[in-house]
């Protein structure tokens, strides 16, 4: 591309072009947005190479500075530069041999219950004693472990997402475009109503009320920052001086929803439910894109590889059976 203008004019071209296809691409824009706006920092001219290319990616904004972060970064410009080589044959297109492939998923943190049980109870010390505050980050967490929901998606719930008459929660929009509803334990329910009560005690409810709010100064009664929520996990977090299980490094909000799938998957197994025909069940409730996902966690969760194992010496003892 010869100037800024053609890239962006690109880009814009490229995103529509999918989302004609139905693809949603919100991550996608995002990344090529600020590609665009690097190649116009550095006055970059002509085709794309990959120089330019892995220079960007080593600029992210997390600063994690790892291979791993950069081929993710790189790796997310191939679809684009695929397409572009049509109009600029003389684009480069990067591959994994710069930073090497993208890592695999790792091992999360899979949470006993009674870590759960001290996340909770020290959320529910936090200040001021017996207001909103504690209350939200209570049931927050709660209802991320008990539920298996996304950070985002909990953040994301209206008031009239949420109801406890049916004991159900209206998830919509969710990371691959899709809505979903789903039934909640009684248990939680019992939580949802008594925060809902509270916090309609301080904050007046109307149509987009959501129903996890900020709860001081000029923020009171707005949406609850997704930074803020991981900045009190993490104070609470090295409070409680965990020892982390997985390969994150921490122990993290996202391993609440691993944990719930963890959780439903032993319990399946120890009631002699069979896994395979209930995991479509579990994807579909935790709003996974494939099943693949899903079955990830008996492979790439320690604490599901003996329940894998198992199911491979069943299907040995099978075999062996039927070439008798």
């Amino acid at each position: 591309m010869s100037t800024l203008i053609d890239l962006r004019a690109k880009v814009d071209d490229y995103l529509a072009e999918r989302h004609r296809l139905g693809f949603e691409l919100r991550n996608m824009a995002l990344i090529l947005a600020s590609f665009a706006s690097y190649v116009e920092h550095i006055g970059h001219q002509g085709p794309l190479t990959t120089d330019v290319m892995a220079d960007w990616a080593r600029q992210d904004n997390a600063l994690n500075h790892t291979l791993g972060t950069w081929a993710r970064r790189l790796k997310a410009l191939r679809p684009f530069t695929h397409w572009l080589r049509q109009f600029e044959p003389r684009t480069e297109v990067p591959d994994a041999s710069i930073f090497g492939p993208v890592p695999g998923r790792v091992a999360p943190h899979i949470y006993r219950e009674a870590e759960i049980v001290a996340l909770l109870a020290a959320a529910r010390g936090l200040n001021p004693q017996g207001g909103l505050r504690p209350a939200t980050f209570e049931t927050l967490f709660g209802l991320i472990a008990s539920a298996g929901l996304r950070v985002s998606e909990a953040l994301s719930l209206l008031d009239t997402d949420v109801d406890l008459a049916d004991g159900t929660l209206m998830v919509r929009q969710t990371k691959f475009a899709k809505s979903r509803l789903l039934p909640l334990h009684p248990s939680t329910v019992k939580v949802l109503v008594g925060y809902r009560q509270l916090r309609c005690r301080q904050v007046q409810t109307i149509a987009d009320t959501p129903f996890f709010v900020s709860t001081r100064g000029h923020r009171l009664g707005q949406p609850l920052g997704n930074r803020q929520v991981h900045r009190v996990f993490n104070e609470l977090r090295d409070q409680l001086g965990w020892v982390d299980r997985g390969a994150h490094g921490n122990p993290r909000i996202h391993d609440l929803r691993h944990s719930f799938a963890v959780r439903r998957l032993i319990l399946w197994h120890e009631q002699g439910i069979d896994v395979d025909q209930a995991m479509l069940t579990l994807s579909t409730y935790l709003g996974h894109a494939k099943i693949s996902n899903t079955y990830w966690y008996l492979t790439g969760v320690p604490e599901l590889m003996a329940l894998a194992g198992s199911k491979f010496e069943c299907f040995v003892e099978a075999a062996g059976a039927d070439d008798e």
